[in-house]
């Protein structure tokens, strides 16, 4: 900010801060003259004046004195650069308050010197180790370099249609739907005169509206019932934007009074008369009024007495009955400090904005939120970088509860002294896209369907183009969620994942494969399904081995499947057939304990009727070849089912068996074509670009008693 625009940005005619005592020598008349420029708030008159009469100053004292105050005005009409060099200058000159040491270190601050000064600052807490200040700047300048270093998500803008080489400052809206904003500015065509301390004119309240295409119109200064020939500024509405809070410093025959703030009903593109609203005496300055949605309290900005400091934050509520407004309340030390607290902001009733140079922060003033709890507003925050800067940053505001809105800087690079900035935070835009193939043959797979169902049970769904991608946008695949994913197609097994966005901070493009194994093919050996001497009981890692069939039928649940047990032919066909029965029957009960639905179980004990090799009776084969035949499989023999209506009956099932003299399958060669693992289904890693070939049988190792391997 301007911190010669104190009449209005600092609502005040008045001293930014008394000067300090000074010796009680005589003071030459120039110097009287440019004290009297100062305290009048005519900085840019008093600097002038002090360099004249700099020059004829014999006295060391007086010249180091001169210097400071020069350094002052270099300050206060903030060309921070000026005033870093001027109050070195006065430290060098023997200047011997510690408040100088002070200064400087805000100017080397201010000016992103944050090494530098540190250093001033430690200096300051060794001269002054009571004054809280020298802890706070400190602190400051390290936390400073912390947060440009790690940003906010937010992106700032200079809005240069609108902005000037003057001072465009404190934006708020002017309509609903958040297209037309009004602000103050010091440009010309001002209605008022040259304003002393600050050399442009003084300012008035504009307004400007964006279009559709984001293209600023001509910005136009408000009626005359609102501006007038003094300084006009820091101009809110109500929420039905049909009456007007805003700030006037009056400059009646150029003798300084406080800024106070007035109230106009809107009718139209006109006003009525504004009227006064008498919170302080003249002799004070009151203004940056800020509007709760109910429009029962005020909180406003003033250096009226009973205040923490410089400018406090004070509210008064509105008596309905009596339609006045209250006696001023201060807001506290939990928002106020020994600084300025200023240009208050409501949002949502529930959070409170505003500026202020007291807290810790990044330079002069800082924008601070802080939340209302039990009826106090406290838990203070700095908004960091980048909507605050080592300039001045305040007069936020924000387009409801969207994280979007305007507020006001001076930092380097703008278009002029104080520019309004719009901020956002951009979406970060997520997306999925993948392809669905078949798993054996590695060729796409058009029109199967992608299901995406996120942590509400919302489901969107994609179907596959010719050549087996789908793809969710940014619309749907969203940030902060996570999903769960199904692909499936007619006669194929589902394939299912997870993919999640929460906690990502940066945008992503997620690729996901889909891998479908079809459901047309033989028997699915499984594997490891192993049985005790004689025993058809399941051992506990052949339960292990029982998930990946588990896990497929949780998977498709529209599928029914054949569970088939086989032994090897040794021992007679018809024990065989018992124990294979017995097996079976163990493999069903063990699933329905897992509250799988009987209805979609169906199973058969086959003996030794479907050898897989040669080794039929009293062939010689070795314990491996004879492993080969003792196996349970499970076949797809339904993908259309649907429960029935009600609770499931988890009873066991009749296992049937085939009669003893069913004939033997020996083609081998055909049988194992269409023998495929288990874990090719669930547990085989899927290939990436070439396909695996089916793996071997697994080697077992021959038992210590064969009288009876089954």
């Amino acid at each position: 900010m301007n911190q010669v625009n104190k009449n209005l940005k600092f609502y005040s005619f008045s001293i930014f801060f008394l000067l300090i005592s000074f010796c009680a020598y005589a003071q030459p008349k120039a110097v009287k003259e440019a004290d009297r420029l100062f305290n009048e708030g005519n900085y840019s008159e008093a600097l002038e004046a002090y360099k004249k009469a700099s020059t004829k100053i014999k006295n060391k004292s007086l010249k180091a004195e001169v210097a400071y105050k020069q350094a002052l005005c270099y300050k206060n009409f903030n060309d921070t650069k000026r005033a870093e060099v001027a109050f070195a200058k006065a430290i060098k000159s023997k200047y011997s308050d510690p408040q100088a040491i002070l200064d400087l270190a805000d100017m080397m601050r201010a000016n992103e010197k944050y090494d530098e000064a540190l250093t001033e600052y430690e200096n300051y807490k060794k001269l002054t180790p009571g004054d809280p200040r020298g802890n706070i700047g400190a602190e400051s300048s390290k936390l400073a370099v912390e947060w440009k270093k790690n940003p906010t998500k937010h992106q700032v803008n200079n809005v240069q249609a609108i902005n000037t080489k003057w001072d465009e400052f404190s934006p708020s809206f002017a309509k609903k739907g958040y297209k037309e904003i009004i602000f103050t500015s010091s440009r010309e065509g001002s209605k008022g005169s040259k304003d002393g301390a600050t050399g442009q004119l003084f300012t008035d309240v504009y307004e400007a509206a964006i279009d559709k295409n984001g293209k600023w119109s001509t910005p136009s200064n408000l009626p005359d019932a609102v501006n007038s020939k003094a300084n006009e500024g820091s101009m809110i509405y109500n929420a039905k934007y049909n009456a007007a809070f805003f700030t006037r410093c009056p400059d009646e025959n150029k003798k300084i009074k406080g800024c106070q703030i007035y109230f106009a009903k809107k009718k139209g593109n006109n006003y009525d008369e504004p009227e006064l609203l008498e919170f302080a005496a003249d002799s004070f300055t009151v203004g940056h009024p800020a509007l709760s949605n109910n429009e029962l309290i005020l909180i406003f900005s003033s250096d009226m007495p009973g205040g923490m400091g410089g400018k406090d934050l004070w509210y008064t509520n509105f008596d309905k009955k009596r339609k006045t407004w209250g006696v001023a309340i201060n807001l506290g030390t939990s928002i106020n400090t020994e600084g300025d607290e200023m240009f208050p902001v409501f949002r949502n009733d529930s959070t409170l904005y505003f500026s202020s140079n007291g807290h810790i922060g990044m330079g002069s003033l800082d924008i601070y939120e802080a939340k209302k709890v039990n009826g106090k507003w406290g838990n203070i925050s700095n908004l960091k970088f980048p909507i605050n800067s080592a300039g001045d940053d305040f007069g936020i505001v924000f387009q409801d509860k969207i994280e979007k809105g305007y507020f006001t800087s001076n930092r380097a690079g703008g278009k002029g002294g104080d520019d309004i900035y719009d901020f956002s935070v951009p979406p970060i835009l997520f997306s999925l896209r993948g392809i669905v193939f078949d798993f054996d043959t590695q060729n796409p797979i058009a029109g199967a369907t992608v299901k995406m169902t996120n942590e509400k049970g919302e489901e969107i769904q994609a179907t596959t183009d010719q050549t087996g991608a789908y793809y969710f946008d940014n619309a749907k695949f969203k940030q902060d969620n996570t999903y769960d994913l199904v692909a499936s197609s007619k006669e194929f097994l589902n394939d299912i994942g997870k993919e999640s966005t929460q906690g990502e901070t940066v945008g992503k493009d997620y690729k996901r494969d889909f891998y479908l194994k079809t459901t047309k093919k033989g028997p699915i050996k499984l594997p490891e399904i192993l049985y005790d001497l004689n025993s058809a009981q399941l051992r506990p890692e052949s339960k292990d081995s029982l998930n990946g069939l588990i896990q497929t039928l949780k998977d498709n649940p529209n599928i029914r499947v054949e569970l088939m047990s086989h032994t090897d032919s040794r021992g007679t066909a018809k024990s065989n057939i018992d124990l294979s029965q017995r097996r079976a029957q163990s493999v069903v009960d063990y699933l329905i304990e897992l509250k799988i639905d009987p209805n979609r179980l169906q199973a058969k004990g086959y003996g030794e009727t479907k050898l897989l090799n040669k080794c039929k009776d009293n062939a010689p084969c070795t314990e491996v070849e004879h492993q080969i035949n003792r196996r349970t499989e499970f076949k797809i023999v339904a993908t259309d089912f649907a429960p029935k209506e009600g609770s499931v009956e988890f009873k066991k099932p009749v296992i049937k068996t085939v009669d003893e003299d069913e004939e033997v399958e020996t083609d081998v060669k055909q049988e194992q074509k269409t023998n495929i693992q288990i874990d090719q289904i669930q547990n085989q890693e899927k290939p990436k670009e070439e396909p695996k070939a089916p793996e071997a049988p697994k080697k077992v190792e021959t038992p210590k008693s064969t009288n009876n391997p089954k």
